[in-house]
């Protein structure tokens, strides 16, 4: 004897709960975007501030890094950007799993909204 489908959610609850996921996966990408942080390096002697778009807004150099060769400062930049970066991943993984509930493995990358 098969099932009938009035044992089943209807096509029509599907594309309603599909259409809710979908909403609210655009709107974690909306906060994803909107979100700042502070990459650091040398014990905050550089500070990079980063959009979740990955856009460097603000670059803070300690006046006593003038001092020092290029290439130091160099790689302290680097650095801290490497810092804003892996920040802006935890905080997409975190607001990913409060979604759906899924702990996301680290380095999954998720769909830009761009």
């Amino acid at each position: 004897m098969s099932k009938s489908f009035g044992d089943k959610p209807g096509l029509g609850e599907l594309m309603k709960k599909a259409q809710e996921m979908q909403k609210k996966m655009q709107e974690i990408q909306k906060q994803i975007a909107e979100m700042e942080v502070t990459g650091q390096s040398g014990g905050g002697l550089v500070k990079i501030v980063m959009t979740g778009q990955h856009y460097a807004k603000r670059v803070t150099l300690d006046p006593s890094l003038m001092k020092e060769e290029k290439a130091v400062v160099e790689d302290l930049i680097a650095a801290a950007i490497n810092d804003a970066t892996d920040k802006i991943e935890k905080g997409t993984r975190e607001k990913m799993t409060a979604l759906t509930g899924i702990k996301l493995p680290d380095g999954f990358d998720l769909p830009s909204s761009s």
